[in-house]
C-alpha cells in the first residue's frame, strides 16, 4: 500500500469511524458566527463599517451578518524546505496526514472546502467543493511537493488568501512556523487557526558533536561543532522564538496548536477544536 493510500485509509476511518455518536465532526458544536465582508453602497448602515480593512483597501468595507449557513472551509499549507526533516516520520507527511484529516471531516459534515498549497509562492489552489475526490487531490499535492531550496513566503499566503477568499471562512493554515507571520487582516475578514508542525529533534536536537548539515531551504551546507553549549543556545532560541509566535497569534485572535510528527494528529485536532490547548 503506498504512502497515499495509507493516509487515505487512516484518516478516512478515524474520521468516518471513530468520530462518530456525540462529536461526528471535529468542527461540530463550534458555533461560528460568520460575517461576510463586501465594499460598501449607499444607503448602508455606516455602523457596520470595518474602519481597518476600509483603510488598508482605501475604500470602505462593512461587515455584513448572515444567519446561520454552511462553513466554508479553507485548508492552506506552506510546503517549504523547512518541512523536508522529520525524526519519525518527514513534517511533510504528517501535514499530508492533517490535510487529509481536515478534508475527509469537512465534507463528512457537508461544508465546502476549498485549498491553497505555499511555500515561495502559491502553488496549488483548489476551488470549493464537496467532492470526496478532493480529499485524494489534497493529500497526492502535499506528498508530490517538492519543498528543497523554497522558502517561506507567509507575506504573500496573507494577502493571496485576503485577496481570494471573498466569502466569511474558517481558514486552516498548516505549517511549521519558523517564521512569525503577520496574519492580523486576513484573521479580521476570516476565522483563522494555525496547526504548528514540528519534530521533537528540530526543537530539542542531541548534541552529536562536528557535523555538516544542510538547510533545505537554501540548500546551502553548515559545519560546526553542535556540542552541549551550542545545543542549550540554539533550545532557548527556539523556545523565545516560540513565545513570540504564541504572543502574536494570541493577539490578533488566531487559535493554534502544536502538533508533533510523533503525535496521533487526529486527537490533536480535536483538542484544538474542543477549545482546549
Amino acid at each position: 500500500m503506498s504512502r497515499l493510500q495509507k493516509i487515505l485509509v487512516r484518516a478516512r476511518r478515524q474520521v468516518f469511524s471513530e468520530m462518530v455518536g456525540n462529536n461526528p465532526s471535529i468542527f461540530q458544536g463550534e458555533g461560528y458566527d460568520f460575517i461576510e465582508m463586501r465594499e460598501y453602497m449607499p444607503g448602508d448602515d455606516i455602523r457596520h463599517i470595518d474602519w481597518t480593512v476600509t483603510a488598508k483597501m482605501q475604500h470602505p468595507y462593512i461587515k455584513i451578518f448572515r444567519e446561520e449557513r454552511e462553513l466554508n472551509v479553507v485548508m492552506a499549507a506552506m510546503l517549504n524546505g523547512s518541512i523536508h526533516f522529520g525524526s519519525k516520520k518527514f513534517k511533510q507527511d504528517l501535514i499530508a496526514e492533517l490535510t487529509a484529516l481536515v478534508s475527509f471531516s469537512t465534507l463528512r459534515n457537508g461544508d465546502l472546502l476549498s485549498s491553497y498549497f505555499f511555500a515561495d509562492k502559491l502553488y496549488e489552489q483548489f476551488k470549493p467543493t464537496k467532492k470526496l475526490h478532493a480529499v485524494q487531490k489534497n493529500v497526492q499535492t502535499v506528498l508530490d511537493f517538492d519543498p528543497i531550496k523554497k522558502e517561506a513566503d507567509y507575506k504573500n499566503m496573507a494577502e493571496t488568501l485576503y485577496k481570494r477568499v471573498r466569502r466569511r471562512s474558517l481558514i486552516i493554515i498548516t505549517a511549521d512556523f519558523f517564521e512569525i507571520p503577520d496574519f492580523r487582516l486576513l484573521a479580521k475578514k476570516h476565522e483563522v487557526v494555525a496547526i504548528i508542525v514540528r519534530d521533537r529533534m528540530e526543537e530539542a536536537p542531541p548534541a552529536f558533536g562536528f557535523s555538516s548539515l544542510m538547510d533545505p531551504e537554501s540548500g546551502q551546507s553548515l559545519e560546526g561543532d553542535f556540542n552541549a553549549k551550542s545545543v542549550k543556545s540554539y533550545k532557548a532560541k527556539v523556545h523565545a522564538h516560540d513565545h513570540k509566535l504564541y504572543e502574536r497569534f494570541r493577539r490578533d485572535q488566531i487559535r493554534f496548536i502544536k502538533v508533533y510528527t510523533d503525535d496521533v494528529a487526529s486527537v490533536q485536532l480535536r483538542r484544538l477544536f474542543e477549545g482546549h490547548r
